[in-house]
């Protein structure tokens, strides 16, 4: 039997708790315990304690290098010497990058074109290859397997494999230490390696605790999987949280997920870009959209959980072009961020009344443009389109209110 074969057979093995305690042996040293905090805001919000796994503060940013140093750890010397490949937006990519260079492995890594710079450049130091290729990750990974099967390296698949799935299964021995009478997990799941891992871990000690996976709605391949008893790919998946964009359930995952997972469900992408300001202003914590979503889950719908809640934070690596774009969505997803656009008559003075209408409201200006070329407009008109920092739905309420009666055309 060749070691590829052996290596296939391995993969497809049931994981157990005790794989998930052998991984934990293994990443003493290498992995962090990363922080268990509460947060007030959230607890208040769901009416019990709620605490966040903070696998943002890992190293490599996320709970990636756990199931990438065991699989590469567990290889044969043969295997090892061949060197090996991944494919991934980022975060397993900077998990494989760090955990080869800890065990002195070559390493290449695929990534989509469209890959943050900050994971692409944190892979590359790290010691890694990188090659972009393809635009979501599922033509990374055809890639990634194609390069694999010319050259001979190992191929570590992100989430499709039982020893990266006891590897992410140590965040759940570590959640059961640190909030014993936790009574429900919030993971989100992209290809499912990490709420699998969870689920071995924590339902062979704690089979009363209440796992919830989150997917984001654009990219949600889990409910129609499970409703068909098969993974099954989604067409184009589309979302901001790029950690979680999988078009298709790995097979080792999905049949965990299965058993073990008591509910699948979305959130949309406002209900990210809200989660991930609440983290960063509430919990003094950067997220990344695919580690806020379990917070957007308990933001959606903040009854459906009983408490204490544990939270896995899974990533905080979020290119910040993203991150700026995002806080603006999120904002005015909360009514604190208004665009407004209006009419008015071009004559000198005329933008120092209107802004001095919306000092009266006591709204904070952070950007102003004109029109006045346009054919929509007439000879003496002018057209200003304002961004502005507001205090929630009501004060929004309350600006356009103000601007109506100073006798302003509201267009948008």
């Amino acid at each position: 039997m060749s070691y590829s074969t052996a290596d296939s057979l391995r993969s497809l093995r049931p994981v157990t708790l005790d794989d998930v305690r052998g991984a934990r042996k293994m990443l003493l040293g290498v992995a962090r315990v990363t922080a268990m905090e509460g947060s007030r805001h959230l607890s208040q919000l769901v009416g019990a304690p709620v605490h966040l796994k903070c696998e943002n503060l890992q190293r490599t940013g996320s709970f990636k290098l756990r199931g990438a140093y065991v699989r590469i750890a567990g290889l044969l010397p043969e295997e090892r010497a061949a060197g090996v490949v991944a494919a991934s937006a980022g975060n397993h990519a900077q998990g494989v990058a760090l955990a080869s260079a800890l065990l002195g492995v070559r390493a290449t890594v695929f990534m989509p074109q469209g890959a943050p710079l900050p994971k692409i450049s944190a892979t590359r130091e790290y010691g890694a290859e990188v090659r972009l290729h393809g635009q979501v990750v599922d033509e990374t990974l055809a890639a990634a397997q194609e390069h694999a099967e010319r050259t001979g390296a190992v191929f570590i698949h992100p989430f499709d494999h039982a020893d990266i799935i006891a590897g992410q299964g140590t965040v759940g021995l570590e959640i059961l230490e640190q909030c014993p009478e936790v009574r429900t997990i919030l993971v989100g799941i992209g290809g499912g390696g990490l709420a699998a891992g969870i689920a071995v871990a924590v339902k062979s000690v704690r089979p009363d605790v209440r796992i919830v996976g989150v997917q984001a709605a654009g990219a949600a391949a889990y409910p129609p999987s499970l409703a068909a008893g098969r993974p099954v790919a989604v067409a184009n998946p589309v979302t901001m949280a790029d950690g979680i964009k999988v078009g298709r359930p790995g097979d080792v995952p999905f049949g965990i997920i299965g058993e073990l997972v008591d509910e699948v469900r979305t959130v949309s992408e406002d209900e990210l870009s809200a989660a991930l300001l609440l983290c960063l202003e509430r919990a003094k914590l950067v997220v990344e959209p695919a580690g806020a979503s379990p917070v957007a889950a308990l933001l959606s719908e903040p009854g459906a959980f009983e408490g204490p809640v544990v939270a896995v934070l899974s990533g905080g690596n979020v290119d910040p072009v993203l991150l700026e774009r995002i806080l603006r969505h999120g904002m005015a997803a909360q009514g604190r961020y208004l665009a407004v656009r209006l009419r008015l008559t071009d004559r000198p003075g005329a933008l120092a009344t209107l802004l001095g209408v919306l000092s009266v409201v006591d709204v904070n200006v952070l950007d102003v443009s004109h029109v006045r070329t346009d054919p929509r407009l007439g000879l003496t008109e002018a057209e200003v389109e304002l961004h502005l920092e507001t205090k929630g739905p009501t004060h929004c309420a309350e600006v356009g209110q103000a601007l109506r009666e100073a006798g302003y055309t509201v267009i948008d």
